[in-house]
């Protein structure tokens, strides 16, 4: 060995152990170990810097942004809310769910992609089903590193190792000559994870530390709104129709205070908020907080043309993303009080409805409309969030207490669902086609993204996690580093030496064993590139089929679960899980020998020597 291979690998080793210490934190050593190659004299400084033009890096980045879109156009909630609906009140289904979706995308589409989109999927079913990120953040990781064993198209590694098949005049892999393997391990993944879930919490608790923010169920209980909601609907028939709202007076008259108005449009249901200047018109349905209930049995809904529907759930948890609840507190110097509600003119104001009054901690009931305030009073508005957030910016009469949990998952740009779904759809397609590099395909999903609006600039350069980055690209040129001073093939030579005389089955044990050390520094696509000669030979030294040899390097290559860093799947899960690093040691080193077992004994089944 020469001087600057130990000088490598002394700074190698010094990562590790940073690393394993957790201190400074992980993109810091990128940076230190970015800094010291170049310092070292064995790379130069573009060498060094390399990394930051990789395509990798920019696919990582590109679909953070991605991602962001997908939260802000909403789908990412749906997405969520359809596997919290498909698991019910089970973790264990949920878990399953996600891992089979996770594998299934990413067997046709980049699986640092995947990860990528669905990191947001999983934060908002862990705080609205209130688990632990963690518990659900590595299996998504493995599931993503289990995707490149699906297909041949799956991950890089598989197509370097088929294309080493074709230049070493050999016949090549198909597109599922990975499906069974795959399947095998995504099972054993599967429960393997189920039985381990119980140390994935991470080092957070389940909930965030502080005082826990209401809800809007919460609200709807302590200010006495219970049994009050109503859905209407306007014949056309009604003397209401082709009214404004606030000219018919029907919260005075009748006790009837409209919060929100469903209209059909051509692509289904739109909610419009109840402003003062809102017409209605036959066949809309007005989401009504009943301030007298006796109102139903009075007879006055025939006489205004008004028909009860049916309220399968309360309006309030089916619209969240779209009308909020907020407490809205009158401070000491407000100019306020002394006056009624109807004096405020909230909804001609503000296009928000006053519908609860809390004074001394306590719900004032019936009709509100009259009611003189007082200092320290608490009103409840209801009306679409944009409406309650620009009332954060009112500081001087009133004061928008902390708004409730459900805030987190508004989607700002909801009408642009469909234009995501587009451009998601086209990114997709040109990743599965091959017809453009993943990383230009990204880019232009970004940049269609960005063209109908479903994110701007400055979200974009927020939604990326660039800790996460940086640990990467002052990863990345160990790989250069190693070759450059020869360790790879010192390597590669004790592996051959190792070797030896011992039995096919052996052999593969070992080139999965050395392929998936060696993964752990360098990229997988890399660590394919510099095995799959070496199985290759081994098969021709042995006289054997080289397809076993070849296809045991793949699945390695694919099987990075031991470290946080052994992938950019599991740096991306790093953070938002609050993982260490021995969390990964612990739980993935056991189950990368479980898949090492289940290798062995699968590919000379399907691919005989």
């Amino acid at each position: 060995m020469n001087l600057q291979l130990w000088l490598v690998l002394d700074l190698l080793l010094l990562a590790v152990l940073l690393f394993v210490r957790n201190r400074p934190r992980m993109d810091a050593v990128g940076l230190l170990m970015l800094v010291a190659l170049p310092l070292s004299g064995v790379l130069e400084i573009g060498e060094a810097l390399r990394g930051f033009a990789d395509p990798a890096v920019v696919l990582i980045a590109a679909m953070f942004v991605v991602g962001e879109a997908l939260v802000r156009t909403g789908i990412a909630y749906r997405l969520g809310e359809w596997l919290s609906r498909r698991a019910g009140a089970s973790e264990a289904r949920l878990l399953v769910l996600l891992m089979l979706c996770v594998a299934g995308l990413g067997s046709l589409m980049s699986s640092t992609g995947v990860v990528a989109l669905f990191i947001p999927v999983v934060l908002s079913i862990a705080a609205r089903q209130r688990i632990a990120p963690g518990r659900l953040l590595m299996p998504l990781a493995f599931a993503g590193l289990i995707s490149g064993m699906l297909t041949l198209v799956a991950t890089p590694p598989n197509l370097v190792v088929h294309g080493e098949l074709l230049r070493a005049g050999h016949a090549g892999f198909s597109f599922l000559s990975f499906t069974p393997i795959g399947l095998a391990v995504l099972a054993l993944g599967i429960g393997y994870l189920l039985l381990v879930r119980r140390w994935l919490g991470g080092a957070g608790s389940e909930t965030d530390s502080g005082e826990p923010r209401s809800s809007i169920a919460e609200l709807v209980h302590d200010y006495h709104l219970r049994g009050r909601e109503r859905r209407l609907r306007l014949r056309h028939d009604s003397p209401l129709a082709g009214q404004a709202l606030d000219g018919l007076h029907l919260r005075k008259r009748h006790g009837i205070n409209v919060i929100g108005i469903e209209r059909q449009r051509p692509f289904g249901r739109e909610l419009l908020p109840a402003s003062a200047d809102s017409e209605l018109r036959g066949g809309d349905l007005l989401l009504v907080d009943l301030v007298s209930p006796a109102i139903a049995a009075a007879g006055e809904y025939r006489d205004l043309g008004l028909e009860p529907v049916a309220l399968s759930t309360s309006y309030y948890a089916e619209h969240a993303r779209e009308l909020g609840l907020a407490e809205v507190v009158l401070p000491p110097e407000s100019r306020l009080p002394g006056r009624t509600i109807q004096e405020l003119g909230f909804r001609s104001r503000h296009r928000l409805n006053v519908i609860g009054l809390r004074r001394n901690r306590q719900a004032l009931e019936g009709l509100l409309v009259d009611e003189t305030l007082k200092p320290a009073d608490t009103l409840l508005v209801a009306g679409k969030w944009k409406d309650i957030r620009r009332l954060q910016g009112l500081s001087r009469d009133f004061l928008v207490l902390g708004l409730p949990a459900e805030v987190d998952e508004v989607a700002p740009a909801q009408s642009r669902a469909p234009h995501a779904l587009f451009s998601l759809a086209v990114m997709v397609a040109l990743m599965v086609s091959g017809l453009l590099p993943n990383v230009l395909a990204a880019l232009l999903g970004c940049l269609l993204l960005g063209a109908f609006r479903c994110i701007d600039l400055d979200g974009a350069y927020r939604a990326i996690h660039w800790p996460s980055l940086l640990l990467i690209v002052g990863m990345l040129p160990f790989a250069l580093a190693l070759q450059k001073t020869g360790g790879i093939d010192l390597a590669v030579q004790g592996l051959l030496a190792v070797l030896g005389d011992a039995g096919p089955r052996a052999i593969l044990a070992i080139l999965f064993a050395v392929t998936a050390l060696v993964g752990l520094f360098i990229s997988n696509t890399a660590t394919a590139v510099l095995m799959a000669p070496v199985a290759i030979a081994c098969a021709e030294a042995l006289g054997a089929a080289p397809a076993p040899f070849a296809m045991t390097v793949a699945l390695a290559a694919s099987a990075a679960f031991m470290t946080p860093i052994s992938s950019p799947v599991n740096t991306l899960v790093l953070g938002p899980g609050e993982y260490r690093f021995a969390d990964f040691v612990r739980i993935g080193v056991p189950f990368t020998l479980l898949v090492m077992a289940v290798s062995v004994l699968l590919v000379p089944w399907l691919f005989p020597f």
